[in-house]
């Protein structure tokens, strides 16, 4: 039996020793959200990019698409300017006649064509240049351009609108707790993590899933690198639905169908893998379907501690007040060091109580192994 001399914490304690493996700190999902991955080698990238032109002026940074904004109304004017000119070059509306009718008045020079073009596609209608019935071809080219601008106009201002109520935007005001904790609930190990919304505009239909992503070795010795675990998460009752009004503590049950049920506190600290986390719904305010993501690596998960209480009555107010300076705050409870599954197997075979109370009745003390304890005082931990 090993006796280790703990700290306020175990992580601190861990760290003392040299025993927490940090991991390589480069994260899948990276802290705002965003995937931590770049594609490279694709064949015929740009034209599968082009092909769905619309979702890559969505999705490009907003510098290229007010570039290809610009750019397609004045490439649009430009070119039909070129048309306009070439007609009165053709009609010979460039030179001085008597009793000549133009294809356009008062159009003369190129200059003249372009301001002719813009007028045109936008209907600006200043009324001193304008088309004539002497030539057909003219007519059907105001046509073309009056088509074209509206086509061009719908299409941009989509994009532009796309871009602004997207849902990317909206996952901005979701939060999660910077670290996740395992501590006892009702007699079973379980990991917390703490999500929720700076608006006050709910988030509909709210539900909340999690995979663990890990190095596996198969039995022919296959290496898949990032081989994806199912976690089983949930609000308070197990269901993966969220009444989403304030922030809330996301549960998941270490239970034989866990990823983490052979991990005890030292096993954690030297696993590597990180756990990733999902919240989706639909925007109240826009109607749009969201996602918001966050990942915690061993490092970033505190054994034996719990989220603090954020929610209160304001009396003055007479509001539940929601205290976010409390959103990533957490208590150190005392909790078995162990694995679930030993836990599991202490309690089947043990007539001991996992919880008991000393005489004080104050501090609770939980049960390791059959006759040994460990208190917030004491700061021991028999394995």
């Amino acid at each position: 039996m090993t006796t280790l001399t703990c700290s306020r914490s175990l992580p601190c304690y861990l760290r003392h020793h040299c025993l927490l493996n940090p991991g390589s700190r480069h994260y899948i999902i990276r802290r705002n959200g965003d995937i931590n991955l770049t594609y490279a080698n694709i064949r015929q990238r740009r034209s599968r990019y082009l092909q769905d032109l619309y979702t890559t002026l969505v999705e490009v940074q907003w510098r290229w698409t007010l570039l290809v904004f610009f750019l397609g109304f004045i490439i649009s004017w430009l070119c039909f300017a070129f048309i306009w000119y070439m007609i009165i070059k053709v009609h010979g509306d460039d030179q001085e006649h008597l009793d000549h009718v133009p294809c356009i008045k008062n159009v003369k020079t190129f200059t003249g064509s372009f301001l002719f073009s813009l007028e045109t596609q936008h209907t600006i209608g200043y009324g001193y240049r304008y088309i004539t019935e002497e030539c057909p071809e003219a007519v059907l080219v105001m046509c073309i351009q009056s088509i074209t601008g509206v086509i061009l106009q719908a299409f941009m201002v989509g994009v532009v609108f796309a871009k602004l109520t997207r849902a990317k935007q909206r996952t901005n005001t979701i939060i999660f707790s910077r670290q996740a904790c395992i501590c006892l609930r009702d007699g079973n190990l379980c990991l917390l993590f703490r999500v929720g919304d700076m608006r006050k505009s709910f988030i509909i239909s709210a539900s909340v899933m999690a995979q663990v992503v890990r190095r596996r070795s198969t039995d022919e010795g296959e290496v898949i690198p990032f081989h994806q675990y199912d976690v089983t998460v949930g609000s308070d009752d197990g269901s993966e639905r969220l009444f989403f009004m304030w922030p809330m503590t996301i549960v998941h049950v270490i239970d034989q169908n866990s990823p983490f049920f052979n991990m005890s506190a030292v096993d954690l600290m030297n696993e590597n893998f990180e756990l990733l986390v999902y919240l989706e719904g639909t925007a109240e305010s826009t109607g749009n379907t969201m996602q918001a993501r966050f990942s915690y690596q061993p490092s970033d998960i505190l054994w034996g501690h719990r989220f603090e209480n954020m929610i209160s009555f304001d009396k003055s107010s007479d509001n539940y007040a929601v205290d976010f300076k409390e959103f990533n705050k957490t208590r150190e409870i005392p909790t078995p060091l162990c694995s679930a599954r030993e836990l599991e197997e202490f309690k089947l075979h043990s007539n001991e109580p996992l919880m008991h109370y000393t005489p004080a009745g104050n501090d609770p003390v939980v049960c390791l192994e059959p006759n040994v304890f460990v208190t917030p005082d004491q700061h021991k931990a028999y394995m």
